[in-house]
């Protein structure tokens, strides 16, 4: 009997559980999505250092940015396309001494690599 009971106290438990379901609502401003247009945008434009580690046709430079994935997880890495090849391109440095550090670091695995700077924004 003990064995029905417990069986029975299991099924009622179980069923209970799966019926919980919630839903989630979030409601945000309109403005938050302009304001993360905006800061996308500005991020893309600014003035950033960037190691170029490698470049080559689109099929070189997706296997090198993979490598650089593996070997560099903390730096974002990037295919640029500037006619006629596809340049690897890692990091976002402020300034070029912060850059040039981790040069040295990038180099010992890629001794291609350089430190570009950055584009002038008209």
């Amino acid at each position: 009997m003990k064995t029905h009971l417990y069986i029975l106290f299991l099924a009622f438990s179980i069923s209970y559980i799966q019926a919980q379901k919630g839903e989630i609502k979030i409601e945000q401003d309109e403005k938050i999505e302009a304001l993360l247009d905006i800061y996308k945008s500005s991020n893309e434009s600014a003035n950033y250092y960037r190691i170029q580690v490698g470049f080559g046709s689109h099929a070189t430079a997706q296997r090198i940015k993979s490598e650089v994935e593996v070997d560099f997880p903390g730096l974002s890495s990037k295919i640029d396309f500037d006619s006629p090849t596809y340049r690897v391109r890692l990091g976002r440095f402020k300034t070029k001494l912060e850059g040039e550090r981790k040069l040295q670091e990038v180099r010992r695995k890629y001794p291609a690599a350089m430190l570009l700077k950055p584009k002038k924004s008209s």
